[in-house]
């Protein structure tokens, strides 16, 4: 035996393997608290024995991702491999398996399944679980837009069901050029939590929609008296009449087109009518005025019998009011830069015709020909020339010359002005509820931006447009995913700030600089988590001794808010 074999053997280094927590351990737990790992294992097939990764399991993983992260299909298998795989329903390993296509087949397996019966029992459990309001529904729509032709887009079945047309429409996005699918959302006025959601075609018109929407949320909450608010899209005859009929509630915009919205106008300018103060809000500055909405009762109601209120807003009548003026202003400069150029001596505009159509194509376009009118009046310029050079003398003979010239004369209807001015700042609201106050329908209508709120979420925190996806069913079955990521995160925050509310917490200082923040965001709580890991110490691929995350003050404090026991990040504390 050699010297070399008594020599005892090296030990083995330490090796330090560090896994991300972040926000994950919070996501599971209100995933737990709705049940969606239960409801999606009872709703997508396991698949045969080829199948390596459950659909359910990658669909889980996909909406955790939309929560915090927003990676593109192909990335999802790099961005899980730095978490705990138990934080994402996976075994281990099971990260590598997370390919685009083995994800775009479990798309496939939500399509197929019966997604309304799923998306349904798992809004309902959320509703039972955190006790929402359901009393008060919010609807509205916005466009989805997609860079493509998107053949396969054309409205095609798979499997008995029709699949969404891509198509060309309104853009809510200003990108008439893209072809786009229409996104119908509806969320609570309690916390603005999303309850259905579905997918139009392109180029659906939104006047159309809302017997449908109304319809699938009275199966869904089983009743009819919730209130139902919407922009002026929900005015229409046959729309109001059929959620009247069936006993339901509704408040709306009554739009400039309605012949009620003109007479209402002509009654402001002839009267002035008795304006009771609903709400006041500081300004948006310091040096800002306050901003107060009034309302008053309408002298009639709408043709078809509903209750009209007028409102009065402090902020949009100054927007009225310089918006019209600066209109005509601009008008007007533009008319007399149209006269500077036709009294010009290289005038291009040689007939009176020709000046008519310049001067009304600025009027066509600056949105006064209700205010301002113009006049083109015809003049003849003479002079007289030598026919022959030289100097002019007794005589000499000279040929008349005469050019015609053209000028713009404008006006300024100043009854017009007034008439309008009377009624700036004012909007109609019409309802067939006879209980509400005018206050709390105003309040109820003012709660719809926070619906938009939850569009601007979906499409920028969420990155949900531009699609990138190819196949329409699987596109369907991303937006479920993304309704799902949505409900989820506007169930953090409505937990969180009513948390606050409970607390008599005023703000949190979770905005850079840790300056403070009144409403705060899921996106917000999860930055905040984002830092947080795990540590493990291991040698001989042994694990010698754990480091649990050391949470901060802030972050603790979250986490009690929501709810969220402290061991989830820290088993051992």
């Amino acid at each position: 035996m050699t010297e070399r074999d008594h020599q005892p053997h090296p030990t083995p280094p330490f090796e330090l393997a560090s896994t991300s927590l972040g926000a994950l351990p919070l996501i599971d737990h209100f995933l737990a608290r709705i049940d969606l790992p239960g409801i999606l294992a009872r709703h997508l097939p396991g698949g045969d024995a080829r199948t390596t990764l459950p659909p359910a399991t990658a669909v889980g993983v996909l909406v955790r991702n939309l929560c915090v992260a927003r990676e593109p299909l192909y990335g999802l298998a790099g961005w899980a491999a730095a978490f705990e795989p138990g934080l994402l329903g996976l075994a281990v390993g099971q990260a590598a398996l997370l390919n685009d296509d083995r994800v775009g087949r479990a798309l496939d397996h939500l399509f197929d399944a019966d997604r309304g019966s799923l998306l349904c029992e798992l809004v309902l459990g959320a509703v039972r679980e955190f006790q929402i309001d359901c009393s008060q529904l919010h609807n509205d729509s916005t466009s989805v837009v997609l860079h493509g032709d998107y053949t396969l887009a054309d409205g095609r079945e798979r499997g008995g069901k029709p699949t969404v047309l891509a198509a060309r429409g309104h853009s809510k996005d200003h990108r008439p050029d893209l072809k786009q699918l229409v996104l119908i959302l509806t969320v609570t006025a309690d916390g603005a939590v999303p309850l259905t959601h579905r997918l139009a075609a392109g180029n659906t018109n939104d006047d159309r929609t809302h017997i449908d929407t109304w319809d699938e949320l009275r199966a869904l909450t089983g009743r009819t008296d919730f209130l139902y608010v919407a922009d002026s899209k929900l005015c229409t005859r046959e729309q109001m009449s059929h959620i009247d009929h069936a006993g339901g509630r509704f408040v709306t915009v009554l739009p400039r087109t309605r012949r009620e919205d003109g007479q209402l106008r002509d009654w402001m300018s002839a009267s002035t009518p008795e304006f009771t103060e609903a709400v006041r809000r500081p300004g948006k500055r310091h040096a800002h005025p306050d901003q107060v909405w009034q309302v008053a009762p309408a002298p009639f109601p709408s043709s078809e019998g509903h209750r009209i209120v007028w409102v009065h807003s402090s902020a949009k009548h100054q927007r009225d009011e310089t918006a019209r003026h600066e209109r005509i202003q601009r008008t007007l400069a533009a008319l007399a830069d149209l006269n500077e150029r036709l009294a010009g001596p290289r005038a291009r505009i040689t007939t009176k015709v020709a000046a008519q159509d310049a001067a009304q194509e600025i009027l066509d376009t600056s949105g006064v020909e209700q205010y301002v009118t113009f006049t083109v009046t015809e003049t003849v310029q003479e002079r007289f020339r030598q026919e022959k050079r030289g100097r002019p003398g007794n005589d000499t003979r000279y040929r008349k010359i005469t050019k015609t010239r053209f000028a713009v004369t404008t006006h300024v209807d100043a009854d017009q002005v007034r008439h309008d001015a009377a009624s700036d700042g004012c909007f109609p609201l019409i309802t067939n509820d006879q209980q509400l106050t005018d206050t709390e329908i105003l309040i109820a209508y003012r709660y719809q931006p926070n619906l938009e709120k939850r569009h601007h979420h979906l499409k920028s925190v969420q990155d949900a447009a531009p699609v990138t996806l190819k196949s329409p069913a699987r596109i369907e079955a991303l937006f479920a995913c993304q309704f799902i990521a949505l409900l989820c995160c506007c169930l953090i925050e409505r937990e969180l700030r009513n948390a606050m509310t409970r607390e008599q917490i005023t703000d949190l200082p979770i905005y850079p600089e840790d300056r403070s923040c009144t409403a705060p965001t899921a996106a917000r709580v999860f930055d905040h988590l984002a830092p947080l890991q795990r540590h493990h110490l291991t040698r001989d691929q042994h694990i010698v001794q754990t480091f649990q995350p050391q949470l901060t003050a802030l972050q603790t404090q979250l986490l009690d808010l929501l709810a969220v026991p402290a061991t989830a990040y820290t088993p051992s504390a």
